[in-house]
């Protein structure tokens, strides 16, 4: 019912099944009619697939994640490294 006293509580150490994660910041807030759909919410985000990949979504969004896709450095193609197989006898190698 009141989110910033439910997020006080967590990051207090106050919910035992969160005790060890803290601190918390809050990301996201979803007002619902009744109790019982707020539940069948929660349920969904903890144990279903598509919970997780949402969960991970929102955390990647707080962290300030790019997925490592960031913007080019102005970095410079070299070209390929060959194996020594393409080189054939061009490599310094002998093939027996």
């Amino acid at each position: 019912m009141d989110v910033k006293k439910r997020l006080e509580a967590h990051n207090k150490g106050m919910v035992v099944s969160t005790r060890s994660r803290k601190p918390f910041k809050l990301l996201f807030v979803e007002k619902f009619a009744t109790l019982g759909d707020a539940r069948r919410k929660e349920w969904q985000l903890k144990y279903t697939p598509w919970g997780g990949k949402l969960k991970k979504q929102l955390a990647l969004k707080a962290a300030g994640s790019s997925n490592g896709r960031t913007l080019d450095s102005e970095s410079k193609y070299l070209g390929s490294n060959p194996s020594p197989a393409a080189l054939g006898d061009r490599g310094g190698h002998k093939n027996t």
